[in-house]
């Protein structure tokens, strides 16, 4: 397998910052990795799909009875 051109640079950028924020990208790169893997996981588990479904109608239903709002995202 071979590393995307994109994915290259990036950590040709890495390798030009200093070896403690070197060490900070490592880390949170492996941590999204590891959560990324995680989550696949999780998802590909039958129950999901059931609870993911639930999930939704309960969203579905809390919106129609009025008790969902807009997000403004410049509140975030």
């Amino acid at each position: 397998m071979t590393m995307t051109e994109i994915l290259q640079q990036a950590f040709y950028k890495a390798a030009e910052l200093p070896e403690d924020r070197q060490e900070a990208f490592a880390r949170f790169l492996l941590a999204e990795l590891e959560s990324e893997r995680q989550w696949e996981e999780l998802f590909s588990r039958p129950e999901s799909e059931d609870f993911l479904e639930r999930m939704a109608s309960e969203a579905r239903e809390a919106h129609r009875a009025g008790k969902t709002e807009m997000l403004n995202l410049e509140d975030l």
